[in-house]
């Protein structure tokens, strides 16, 4: 009994003496006065220091620190956590905005690495790469074809210091020439998509709150402002969250006067409230919010915000549920932590954080017991844990677990298990699209609509044969799909083709025209 009780409290013990290793080492470099760290006879140091001298086996300690510290965070919240040094640089160019690289997306099809998409006014577009083009070596030595490299090998030969000149080996048109490009700022856009979806009607896609959020989203409103919009639709559906101060500021050009948004508060984290600091960009047209169970974080901030003030409709499904504030510091071994200092509160004075006093698998579940008790696809019936609040024009709103909809759109089983979308996840149409546009590109060239895209590619254009050869080495049956799932495949691909041709909105521009949250949204705003 005793045995089964340590070999409980082993790995706990373990991480907590690692951990404390670890601070007790930061805290002295810092000049850190927290005496805990500075007691000589500390029992967790003591411990420390004698695992690591004396042990009969050597110890690869960075993996071992790293163990540690994700089983002790693992006994705190569900968002704290420790990103290691390998993982910090690619996180912190996602939230900044940007990377130095060439600004191209590629497949890698029969071992070879395609370019797929020039990026308009990249350091590609300006060093003379096209679509089509097969890289065989980079500078001479990395070989790039006729061997199996991850996404992130790739990835990591294409990128580098600004400015810095990048040698290629290619084949273009059956021929072998050598390119040099420049490396330069590629963006990494929050603003998905921004354009006109119907009269008056303006319609943006925003996938996360970063550095350079407010700003593009700023660019692509004054855009659509300036074609006379009066109603808006947000789309956060998908959006995970991010920069507090980008919603805020965000929320800012919605509400009138100097409004709450949000405050936040910890235990070591004073009250600080967010308040509307000057007069917004559309504080009267007509505003609907689309969230999902996908939509977290900063996206809750922004569309409880609206709600509490019953400034929007939201529309959609229950938010995901996340109330907690993080911050991250920086650690001595080129990792972070971010770790939970405060959470945050709506104006009405609601935490929409769900319960995680049952563990982190059982936190992790949640979405998928949502969608077994039914609430994602029939109604979100839910009852809320928390308390109820009501709006300045009496709607009744709840804390304690996400965002309830104002007007609830099932999640559509049929598409998701269609064949069209295991064949996008697949990568299958993604392949067929590049390959049709290299065989219709002077067509297509000039097709710098999505009408023109259209008219180009129907059922009847589509190699059928060729897709359901592909399907079958995926082990996606294929052996036949009616005229609906036909459509559905089409409009998938022009989705594909416009964002290749014309930009990344033309893609949700396709995609919205069968998307019935869109088709709600529509109704609501009429």
């Amino acid at each position: 009994m005793l045995k089964r009780k340590l070999n409980i409290w082993i790995p706990t013990i373990l991480s907590l003496v690692f951990v404390a290793g670890l601070l007790a080492g930061y805290a002295v470099s810092g000049n850190n006065s927290n005496s805990f760290f500075n007691k000589r006879n500390n029992t967790l140091q003591e411990v420390y220091n004698l695992v690591n001298n004396k042990y009969v086996d050597s110890l690869k300690t960075d993996s071992i620190t790293g163990l540690a510290i994700e089983e002790l965070l693992s006994h705190l919240d569900p968002h704290s956590v420790y990103i290691p040094p390998t993982a910090l640089e690619g996180i912190n160019e996602d939230m900044d905005g940007g990377f130095f690289g060439l600004g191209v997306t590629y497949e890698v099809i029969n071992d070879t690495v395609n370019i797929t998409r020039v990026l308009k006014d990249g350091p590609a577009e300006a060093s003379g790469i096209l679509v089509g083009d097969k890289i065989l070596t980079l500078n001479d030595t990395t070989i790039l074809h006729n061997k199996k490299l991850t996404d992130e090998a790739i990835r990591k030969y294409m990128r580098g210091p600004d400015g810095s000149t990048i040698k290629m080996l290619i084949v273009r048109s059956a021929k072998k020439i050598t390119q040099f490009a420049k490396r330069g700022l590629v963006p990494i856009p929050s603003v998905d998509a921004a354009y006109i979806i119907a009269p008056q009607t303006g319609y943006i896609k925003i996938n996360k709150f970063a550095e350079r959020t407010y700003e593009e989203f700023m660019q692509n409103l004054e855009k659509l402002q300036q074609q006379k919009i009066s109603k808006l639709i947000l789309d956060l559906r998908g959006n995970g969250g991010g920069f507090l101060h980008a919603a805020s500021a965000i929320a800012d050009e919605f509400l009138d006067g100097d409004k709450l948004i949000v405050y936040t508060q910890g235990l070591h984290a004073q009250k600080e409230e967010y308040k509307c600091q000057k007069d917004g960009l559309f504080e009267t047209g007509k505003l609907v919010i689309l969230i999902d169970e996908n939509s977290a974080s900063a996206s809750e901030i922004l569309a409880g915000a609206l709600q509490d003030w019953d400034r929007a409709t939201i529309i959609g499904r229950r938010s995901f549920g996340k109330g907690l504030v993080q911050q991250q510091y920086n650690l001595s071994n080129g990792g972070a932590l971010r770790l939970t200092i405060a959470r945050y509160y709506s104006p009405l004075g609601r935490n929409i954080q769900k319960p995680y006093n049952k563990g982190l698998e059982e936190y992790e579940e949640d979405l998928d017991k949502r969608y077994l008790r039914g609430e994602l696809t029939i109604a979100d019936t839910a009852k809320q844990i928390g308390s109820s609040f009501k709006t300045p024009k009496g709607h009744v709103v709840y804390g304690g677990g996400g965002i309830l909809p104002d007007f609830f759109v099932p999640y559509d089983t049929a598409k998701i298990k269609s064949i069209a979308t295991k064949l996008y996840y697949n990568n299958i149409l993604n392949k067929y699209a590049y390959n049709y546009y290299l065989q219709q590109k002077t067509a297509l060239q000039k097709a710098n609509k999505i009408d023109l895209i259209k008219n180009n590619i129907s059922v009847n254009t589509v190699n059928w044969a060729w897709l359901q050869q592909e399907a079958i080495k995926d082990s996606i049956p294929f052996v036949s799909i009616n005229d609906k799932e036909k459509q559905e495949i089409v409009v998938k691909l022009l989705a594909i083709l416009s964002r290749q041709i014309i930009s990344n909105s033309s893609y949700f521009e396709v995609e919205n025209t069968t998307d019935a949250t869109i088709t709600k949204a529509l109704e609501v705003l009429k």
